[in-house]
């Protein structure tokens, strides 16, 4: 046993999601650098085939469960990521690392009314509060003066929608499948998509420099291959509303960051913004459940 009654297994699944949240805010910076000498579509193909070969590689025998319905779900899975992915990407190379994890972080407040499009499932009070708090924060960081918006900035957004859509699906796909393996199938299908839209739209890459290729190393292994381990088994050993707050700190991290390697230049009104996106998704991803525990007490 740990103090305060945790088990170890608990603070494994903390520190594991902790470290997950870490590693993916320093990929913002990480990925910004990249792409000023590898287009995007190019940097995603890498980074998600050396990811599948490093998951292909651990996973092991547990590839021999591959059937119909784990192709069907990792093909939809691994569509959704590469255009989230895609759209993030090209929305990176006009705007700023902070603005990109910020804004990319509201696909949590978009999911439960993409769900009442798909679904007619409606959303509870606290999504569309959270929604509402989304959208003020969403203007603060990205309208300019004459109200317009910054490609960038509109190009994150709008992969929000692509990540709702993953995690809907997702959803619908893990129930009784081995987490690794249909991750292996969808970072496979994602390196398959952004490969063919690679070749037909973007230039082969060229006299890439040595800091590049550590760079994507990076990306590839540690924030997509590696990560997406110490999630399952975050998740797995973490509380749902507890590993949602956890989780939320992406941004927070990935600003921070930015800040601190001069990438980053903040005003009042994009922290305003940073604040209330921040403040949408925590409340969208928790409910509110602690205020309940505290007045049942």
């Amino acid at each position: 046993m740990i103090n305060n009654g945790m088990h170890k297994n608990d603070v494994l699944g903390r520190i594991s999601l902790l470290a997950t949240t870490m590693i993916w805010a320093s990929s913002f910076v990480v990925l910004k650098s990249t792409l000023d000498h590898i287009t995007p579509l190019w940097v995603l193909t890498v980074r998600f085939t050396l990811a599948t070969v490093l998951l292909m590689i651990i996973g092991g025998k547990r590839l021999k469960k591959v059937n119909k319905e784990y192709i069907r779900g990792g093909v939809l899975m691994g569509s959704c990521l590469a255009m989230a992915y895609a759209v993030q990407t090209y929305g990176l190379v006009y705007t700023t690392p902070g603005k990109n994890a910020f804004l990319t972080s509201s696909y949590c407040v978009l999911v439960p009314f993409v769900s009442w499009v798909l679904f007619a499932k409606k959303p509870n009070k606290f999504n569309i509060i959270a929604g509402v708090v989304c959208l003020a924060g969403i203007g603060c960081v990205s309208l300019n003066g004459d109200l317009s918006v910054n490609r960038g900035d509109a190009l994150t957004v709008f992969s929000g929608i692509f990540y709702a859509l993953h995690i809907i699906v997702s959803a619908r796909s893990v129930d009784g499948k081995d987490p690794i393996v249909l991750t292996v199938i969808q970072l496979a299908v994602a390196a398959f998509w952004c490969l063919i839209t690679a070749a037909i739209f973007e230039p082969v890459p060229s006299n890439i420099p040595s800091d590049c290729i550590i760079g994507i190393l990076y990306l590839s292994l540690l924030c997509t291959g590696v990560c997406y381990l110490l999630q399952v088994v975050g998740q797995k050993y973490t509380p749902a509303p507890t590993a949602a707050v956890i989780l939320t700190l992406e941004s927070v991290f990935g600003t921070l960051l930015s800040i601190a390697l001069g990438k980053e230049h903040l005003t009042l009104e994009i922290l305003i913004g940073f604040v209330l996106i921040f403040a949408a998704v925590f409340i969208s991803e928790t409910k509110l459940e602690f205020l309940k525990r505290k007045k049942s007490k």
